[in-house]
């Protein structure tokens, strides 16, 4: 089995997973059948429970599994649907191992981080890489910390076994200091991760600038690492662009070097994708209304979805994030905007700025696309403004409210855990003929991917269809409201589902693409006057 292993040092959030996804890229684009693992070292069984402002947005898989947002790298890198067996956690590997031990499993052993903590990780990888050619290896975190030892002293073990061809791969920070490239953090990172018995082959010094030939010698002198090996990433407009950076500098080859594989053709598909991101023909501004906006990464994969219809229209897409809370005295935020997305999100913070900007896109047919909470703010403010059920609301803000548009799903009721216990992962969804989202989709049965407690509450769905509000897709049983359209209003959709995880490059989520063709068509149209009503 052929394993490529990417480490990070110096500090986090140096783009491991786009490092990572892009290898990936380049390596199944040349014949090799490829997967994806990450490594989170935290006590969490998984994300599901994490709070977006430590971490970012929760990813949902198709099976269910709530995971890191670098999965939905991988995902959308690799056009693959990965399953929970590909995030691997701290909390996972001690609940097996204290599991075993309880069955009596270790026959009295003392159970101990090596090997037993040290053998369930191998066990989890191998797994996870059986069937693929190779399988790359993200380990979260940085070299030093903590956490992550058990992992990379399991990864260790593993490339001295004789049936695992493994390299490792380091990302590091190259700062700049007076115009000069500093290599000194460089340097330091590849000893400590040295120290703990691992050498690195590969080097990915992340920059400002491209690594200038001396830096190179100097890091490759102090490291051992080849200059072959010391591959430059430095910063480029958007993350498409890295596959052809690193390609530029051979990676592919010295990987085929180390494995001894044979010379395989890269099919590069983005092309075209990226140069319609670096050259776009026109532009549009959408607000994205929330309350992380703060950490942009809590949205990562609506960003995602509009690069992918950058990439297949030409149309850029200039995201003006707006914090909810402050549109409840500040309207204006929202003037000069072509479309507004409201997305997903839990707890009551936020939501009445939600409804007031969702009020302001319906009435003044602004584009407008709700997703799972966004979707879930329409049914209720609808309720309140135009089915006239004054302070209706979910029974998740407010228990007794006299309306209850929106309820808690009935096999909820009874659950007290949190985690991963939610309507989560793809669902069948039955899209009705004649409807604008069967213009959309050009499809009567689709499959998204859900992550929701609440849904619409089936007791008040005839009266919101005898005002004019359109339930254009359901569950099987037509009781789970899916989909929801207005009768008179093309500019408006919103989704019970989250269609931002399932977006890939080549293939954009199609209600992202058909919100920013709107928006393009509004902007067009209102021009360069802003007379909306702001009451």
């Amino acid at each position: 089995m052929h394993y490529i292993v990417i480490t990070g040092g110096v500090i986090s959030g140096l783009g491991k997973g786009t490092i990572t996804s892009s290898l990936s890229y380049l390596l199944k684009n040349s014949g090799f059948k490829v997967t994806n693992i990450k490594i989170d070292p935290y006590l969490n069984y998984d994300a599901g429970t994490m709070n977006p402002y430590q971490h970012g947005e929760v990813f949902v898989l198709n099976d269910g599994g709530e995971v890191d947002l670098d999965l939905g790298n991988y995902e959308r890198f690799l056009d693959t649907d990965l399953t929970s067996d590909s995030n691997i956690t701290t909390g996972k590997i001690y609940k097996e191992v204290i599991e075993k031990e309880r069955r009596g499993d270790y026959l009295g052993s003392t159970v101990q981080i090596i090997p037993h903590i040290t053998n369930e990780i191998k066990s989890r990888i191998k797994k996870a890489a059986k069937d693929y050619d190779i399988a790359l290896i993200e380990v979260g975190g940085t070299v030093g910390d903590i956490e992550s030892m058990p992992f990379l002293e399991a990864l260790r073990q593993m490339k001295s076994e004789k049936e695992n061809n493994m390299i490792f791969g380091h990302v590091t920070l190259v700062p700049e200091s007076g115009n000069e490239q500093k290599t000194k953090p460089t340097q330091h990172s590849v000893k400590e991760l040295r120290a703990i018995g691992i050498q690195p082959d590969i080097l990915f010094c992340r920059s400002e600038k491209k690594l200038n030939e001396e830096s190179k010698k100097k890091i490759s002198l102090f490291t051992d690492v080849s200059e072959n090996g010391i591959i430059s990433v430095y910063n480029v407009r958007n993350v498409y662009q890295v596959p052809e950076l690193m390609e530029k500098q051979n990676i592919l080859g010295y990987v085929r070097e180390l494995f001894g594989f044979d010379d395989h053709e890269l099919n590069y598909t983005l092309k075209d994708f990226v140069e319609n991101i670096k050259k776009p023909k026109e532009e549009v501004t959408v607000a994205i209304v929330g309350k992380y906006v703060d950490m942009e990464d809590a949205y990562i994969s609506h960003k995602e979805a509009f690069s992918h219809v950058t990439g297949n229209t030409g149309i850029a897409v200039n995201i003006k994030w707006v914090n909810a809370d402050n549109l409840i005295n500040n309207i204006e935020e929202l003037i000069d905007v072509d479309g507004i997305l409201i997305p997903g999100g839990f707890g009551y913070r936020g939501v009445e700025g939600k409804i007031i900007a969702e009020k302001y896109a319906r009435e003044n047919k602004i584009p407008y696309l709700g997703i799972c909470l966004g979707f879930q703010v329409s049914v209720i403010e609808i309720a309140r403004n135009v089915l006239n059920l004054k302070n209706a609301n979910s029974t998740e803000f407010n228990e007794n409210t006299e309306y209850p548009v929106i309820a808690l799903l009935p096999e909820q009721e009874k659950i007290k855990d949190l985690g991963g216990t939610m309507r989560l992962g793809s669902k069948k969804v039955l899209i009705n003929k004649n409807t604008l989202a069967h213009e959309i989709y050009n499809s009567d049965i689709i499959h998204e991917r859900h992550r929701h407690r609440f849904e619409v509450n089936p007791e008040y769905i005839k009266k919101f269809e005898n005002s004019g509000v359109v339930f254009s897709g359901t569950d099987d049983e037509k009781i789970r409201m899916e989909i929801l359209e207005l009768k008179d209003n093309d500019n408006y959709i919103a989704t019970q589902y989250h269609a931002e995880f399932t977006s890939r490059p080549l293939n954009p989520s199609k209600v992202h693409l058909y919100f920013i063709k709107k928006s393009l068509e509004y902007k067009k149209k209102r021009g360069k006057i802003y007379e909306r009503s702001v009451e």
